[in-house]
């Protein structure tokens, strides 16, 4: 038996709006808001050099890192995890995290988190002030 995919389930960086909020430029492109999942959200983000993604920690969900190009340090509750091209990192759900370009290139990453908070308010808890913290969090959809 063959099932129909009766709606979107492709979605390129391009169609979906950067969000700059806590540094660099994270684009959510599978998420219930794109493509209607209900089990979590992911992307890629990309960091010029020195640029970080400030201190935060996600109350429900484990975070799945994979650095495709560059060299970052990801600093897990105090613990600093170097991390190049080719390496995968978890977060797990409730730890607190920040991530370094501590390279002289631009940084790329895939990430997903799952599972979804009850709430997308709920789903990111700031422990330092976000860099740019008059912008929105990324709508990712989901239960409101």
């Amino acid at each position: 038996m063959t099932t129909a995919i009766t709606r979107t389930v492709k979605v390129t960086t391009q169609e979906v709006e950067a969000n700059t909020k806590r540094g660099g430029d994270i684009r959510v492109t599978l998420s219930p808001k794109t493509v209607g999942c209900t089990s979590g959200f992911g992307g890629v983000m990309t960091l010029d050099p020195a640029d970080f993604i400030t201190e935060h920690y996600h109350p429900f969900s484990e975070e799945f890192l994979h650095v495709i190009s560059g060299t970052l340090e990801m600093t897990l509750e105090g613990e600093v995890i170097e991390l190049g091209a080719g390496q995968s990192l978890l977060v797990p759900i409730g730890v607190r995290h920040r991530l370094v370009n501590t390279g002289d290139t631009t940084a790329t990453c895939a990430f997903h988190l799952s599972p979804l908070a009850p709430r997308p308010e709920l789903g990111h808890v700031d422990t330092e002030v976000a860099q740019r913290p008059h912008e929105s969090n990324p709508d990712v959809g989901g239960a409101r």
